[in-house]
């Protein structure tokens, strides 16, 4: 009991300097409102896509508090009397997109590490994510679970703005699993904060008592890692990883891995893994993972974009730049001696990828859209997203087939029965282009307006507040 007292009080206190941080320090980032408070809101005359494969040209929408009433042409929608009109002739609306695989907490505005970890810079990240358009990010087992569990009460209570945040409990061999740049700062935020965050695996007993606490807790979804780090870390065991996987089965909880080959895939799948953190596409991921990974009903992200970007001149792109502090810009620049504007792709190594995305693509597996934004530095929420789905189609994806990746799918995916799509009954996320990305996947940057829970999100304010 002692014990348990003091991490309470560890708790309180870290909850109560975050709040603290957040009156002296910040102002809010994103001030959300309807655009007549109290009314409906429709939306017409706008090229609507859908999420699903559809377009619908010349449609509206209309929006009643949190949740889209009405999809349809405009003379086909019974309009209410108060009623706010918003004409988007020439305009695209899609579905907000999700990010299926990130790290929340570490990255802040001017650095990365374990010191950013705290209440306000978590709502940061999630502002973030809003500002590029995106209705929810899942962070993938890296988060401290008490603070985790707090920011999703305070979102469901109307008290948070930001992408919706989910996050995953995380387990690996005992104190390992993270990158070792990454593991250093993880393991220093638990004992900080006295919160646990990775759960280390010793035996198949100790390991199903870790996810029936998992369970107890509240937490939907368990994330594992199965890498040796290039020899410097253990790699689970299948003993292990089987024994987590049917405890969480029982209980419901789907289980996602971080693998280290391709080759590890079958046998992760044989033992009811749910989804890959990361494609491994290359020379050994060839048609017949593709098809296992089909038949056993799990998904895909491929996670191209952190190797990628890291040669890139990120900090040059003026889609970026208006969202970092120019210090930011500067270590992200060519000026770094280590980046280049289009760094060269290597032919082999990209026909390898085009191959393995192929397989995929041809098997049907539901690939997601996931970025692994947070576990490095330099690798940004919410703009690697774009970034993404431009890989996506240089790979051989067609623009519509990215969109999907990107919203139906991952909601469908993390249980996000209400996103994803643009359809009655759903929430009112919502993203609105000045140009078709069917034309372009690049177009999903020319954001006009964003819309999270059928309120406006203020763009320039978050602009605004970076200067504080």
């Amino acid at each position: 009991m002692p014990r348990i007292n003091r991490q309470r009080n560890k708790i309180r206190l870290l909850f109560e300097l975050s709040m603290a941080s957040i009156l002296l320090v910040f102002t809010p980032a994103l001030h959300a409102q309807n655009a007549v408070d109290g009314a409906a809101l429709l939306l017409q005359n706008a090229r609507l896509i859908v999420g699903d494969g559809t377009v619908l040209e010349g449609a509206s929408i209309l929006v009643n508090g949190d949740t889209i009433t009405a999809v349809a042409s405009a003379d086909e929608i019974t309009i209410p009397e108060n009623v706010s009109i918003v004409d988007l002739t020439g305009k695209t609306i899609i579905p907000a997109l999700i990010d299926a695989h990130a790290h929340l907490g570490y990255a802040g505005r001017f650095n990365w590490g374990a010191e950013n970890y705290t209440r306000e810079n978590l709502i940061d990240n999630l502002q973030r994510y809003a500002y590029f358009g995106f209705a929810a990010v899942f962070s993938a087992g890296s988060d401290p679970d008490e603070l985790a569990l707090e920011i999703q009460t305070a979102q469901r209570s109307g008290e948070i703005t930001g992408a919706r945040f989910l996050f995953a409990a995380g387990m690996a061999p005992p104190a390992q699993g993270p990158n070792n740049q990454f593991l250093v700062h993880a393991l220093r935020l638990a004992e900080v904060t006295g919160m646990t965050i990775l759960r280390g695996l010793e035996d198949p007993q100790q390991a199903r008592a870790a996810v029936r606490e998992v369970a107890a807790k509240g937490i939907p979804f368990i994330k594992l890692w199965v890498d040796d780090r290039n020899g410097t870390q253990q790699k689970l065991e299948p003993a292990l990883y089987r024994a987590v996987i049917a405890a969480a089965m029982a209980n419901e909880i789907p289980v996602f891995v971080h693998q280290q080959y391709a080759e590890d895939m079958p046998e992760l799948l044989d033992a009811g893994v749910q989804g890959f953190l990361h494609g491994r596409l290359g020379s050994a991921f060839g048609a017949d993972i593709a098809l296992a990974v089909k038949q056993a009903n799990a998904f895909v992200v491929p996670n191209l974009g952190l190797a990628e970007l890291r040669r890139e001149a990120i900090g040059e792109d003026p889609f970026l730049r208006q969202v970092i502090p120019p210090p930011v810009a500067e270590r992200l620049s060519t000026s770094s001696g280590q980046r280049q504007l289009h760094p060269p792709l290597d032919p082999a190594r990209e026909r390898e990828l085009r191959e393995s995305f192929a397989h995929l693509i041809a098997a049907e597996v539901d690939i997601l859209l996931g970025t692994d934004a947070g576990a490095i530095p330099g690798h940004p929420f919410g703009y690697t997203g774009h970034r993404e789905l431009e890989i996506f189609v240089r790979l051989g994806m067609t623009p519509m087939q990215a969109l999907i990746a990107a919203t139906s799918k991952p909601a469908q995916r993390l249980g996000l029965e209400d996103l994803g799509l643009l359809k009655v009954g759903f929430s009112a996320d919502l993203v609105i282009l000045d140009a078709n990305p069917l034309d372009d996947i690049r177009n999903t940057r020319s954001i006009y307006q964003v819309y999270l829970r059928g309120k406006l999100v203020d763009r320039e304010a978050f602009i605004s507040n970076l200067a504080n």
